[in-house]
């Protein structure tokens, strides 16, 4: 369930005094041949699932490119300029990656690659390369899950074209997620030419998956399935009957977005898959119109019944043209889920925003009080007594901020505790059934120098606090300083221990995984993202790390002692559920 587990509270048996208590970190280890790890999920029998990005040496296929186009010597241009700027000379030419192999032996000339296949990214005639995927963490060691990709005649391995979203694990082990198809290169030729060329196409932009602990795979074909669908697995819940699932699947497709189909995708000019694809991309929440929904699986994964859980309100008869959205994110126990949906803005009837909602007795109900303010946000976990947390938007001090909430459906009431300051933003990512919750805040001056930092809050206290300052201010050696700060807040289990992402300081290493050194031969640094778990420590007490006489930015908790490293763009595979 998505507090991300039937998680239990951190401190459940301890009082308020006892939040004295420190924490022991243990990485829980990295996926070979990647930069960045992230926890996901885990499950209380321990099962760990995550992501991991940055790959090293993402296959690059040079014989589909035409060194000739100006599109590559303009950015090869650009590159010799850039070199310039920074008093170095280029080490590379486009006649070495064409003929030498310099993508294998020159980082330069991969990651000028890499750069260039990303700012290509909407044209279909070049490859594309994704640099997330799916691991599983297993004895200090992570194992990639590679879901939907397969392997590729055209270079060693998997065609690293897909997007793996793994989002939660079960008591035995079952996990979902949600993925792209792989890209297959193929050869068209354009009407009025006569010479084929290649491109890139694939049969579904997104697929709901379920994968047994044995390996079984059963993809969720959504209800409407014509151009490919759309689905997402989001999270599961072990029954004794089998599993619950849910996420969300199209259902059909607007007029005017067919009418542009007919229209434009006539195999003429480019491939019919690789039209939907643009039209997708090209227009506000996509081509296809989705739903939450909620899937029922018995104990042999055969799925025995599938749920729309609906919209947050009617569209209009003549509201024909659009795509309407919702989503869910969590399920507990009790089968009532949380997410998000499209509703209208309460003071504007034909502006359509994204709300958190929950999904109850057939209802997507929203909660949140938009003539408060609110205008945007999201429901990530719900708890087994009927709790759901999230985050909800609104302007705090002329910028749209976000400000974690809990909401009791049984009570009707929602809560939004205080952040780090006012105009912290901040996300509750998960809640037990003891009342915690967990998640993230910025913490940092000025707007520039904002970072997150994990925290745990008790439903019915008064403000939250900073996990970073529940670890030792410094290393083993007594004197240095802690090397690792908590950025997120993940999941907590019922032994108390919290998994989720910090950030340390390793050696840098380019895009072929080699160490970087400057001019004069030294090594170079950088902050990277690493999955963790915090134990508790029996009779800990809180480390006043704050050197004497030193000034502190005036906050909830925590001193600043502990945000040494630059927050990396975790946030990029936090929150995203595209509608």
């Amino acid at each position: 369930m998505k507090y991300k587990l039937l998680a239990a509270s951190i401190l459940a048996t301890m009082s308020t005094s006892a939040l004295s208590a420190t924490y022991q970190l243990t990485e829980l280890g990295a996926l070979e041949g990647a930069k960045y790890s992230y926890v996901t999920d885990v499950s209380e029998s321990g099962h760990i699932i995550g992501i991991a990005n940055g790959l090293y040496n993402l296959p690059v296929d040079i014989e589909h490119i035409d060194f000739s186009l100006s599109l590559i010597q303009n950015a090869y241009t650009n590159e010799v300029n850039a070199f310039k700027l920074k008093d170095k000379e280029i080490t590379f030419t486009l006649e070495d990656i064409e003929k030498n192999n310099a993508v294998a032996t020159n980082a330069d000339a991969h990651s000028f690659m890499i750069r260039f296949l990303a700012n290509v990214s909407a044209n279909y005639q070049f490859q594309k390369l994704s640099s997330l995927t799916a691991i599983k963490y297993d004895s200090g060691a992570a194992v990639e899950q590679t879901l939907f990709d397969i392997n590729t005649p055209d270079y060693p391995g998997v065609t690293r074209s897909v997007t793996n979203f793994y989002n939660a694990v079960a008591e035995d082990g079952t996990t979902v997620g949600w993925g792209s198809a792989p890209f297959d290169k193929i050869e068209f030729t354009i009407e009025e030419e006569t010479d084929p060329k290649p491109w890139f196409t694939r049969d579904f932009i997104e697929r709901g998956i379920i994968i047994s602990e044995s390996g079984m795979e059963v993809p969720l074909v959504p209800q409407f399935s014509e151009y490919g669908g759309t689905s997402q697995a989001s999270d599961i819940v072990k029954t004794a009957d089998g599993y619950i699932v849910v996420g969300n699947m199209s259902l059909g497709i607007p007029q005017t977005r067919q009418t542009n189909i007919t229209d434009n995708c006539d195999d003429k000019y480019q491939p019919f898959s690789t039209c939907i694809e643009v039209i997708n991309n090209q227009t506000t929440r996509g081509i296809f119109n989705k739903q939450a929904t909620k899937w029922t699986l018995d104990n042999a994964f055969n799925i025995t019944s599938t749920e729309v859980l609906g919209l947050a309100f009617t569209p209009y008869e003549d509201e024909v043209d659009f795509a309407f959205i919702s989503n869910a994110f969590a399920v507990n126990k009790n089968g009532i889920a949380a997410g998000v949906s499209n509703t209208r803005y309460y003071d504007k009837d034909t502006t359509i925003i994204t709300m958190p909602v929950y999904f109850k007795d057939g209802k997507a109900v929203e909660f949140i009080n938009q003539p408060d303010g609110w205008q945007g946000g999201k429901s990530l976990a719900i708890n087994d007594n009927n709790i759901v947390t999230g985050y909800a938007t609104r302007r705090v001090d002329g910028a749209l901020r976000n400000k974690f909430f809990y909401h009791d459906i049984a009570t009707g009431t929602t809560v939004y505790p205080d952040s780090y300051f006012t105009s912290s933003s901040s996300y509750g990512n998960s809640i037990n059934n003891q009342g915690y919750i967990v998640g993230e805040g910025e913490v940092g001056i000025s707007d520039s120098s904002r970072r997150s930092a994990a925290f745990i809050y008790k439903i019915g206290d008064d403000k939250i606090t900073n996990l970073n300052d529940l670890l030792p201010c410094y290393d083993m050696d007594g004197t240095s300083s802690y090397g690792y700060s908590m950025s997120e807040a993940k999941v907590i289990n019922e032994n108390n221990e919290i998994f989720g992402v910090a950030t340390k300081t390793v050696e840098k290493r380019n895009s072929l995984g080699e160490v970087v050194t400057d001019v004069n031969g030294k090594t170079e640094y950088e902050s990277v993202a690493v999955a963790v778990k915090l134990s508790p420590i029996p009779n800990g007490t809180i480390e006043d790390c704050a050197p004497p006489d030193a000034e502190v930015y005036e906050r909830r908790s925590a001193s600043f002692s502990w945000y040494g490293l630059l927050l990396l763009p975790l946030i990029a595979f936090r929150r995203v559920f595209r509608f």
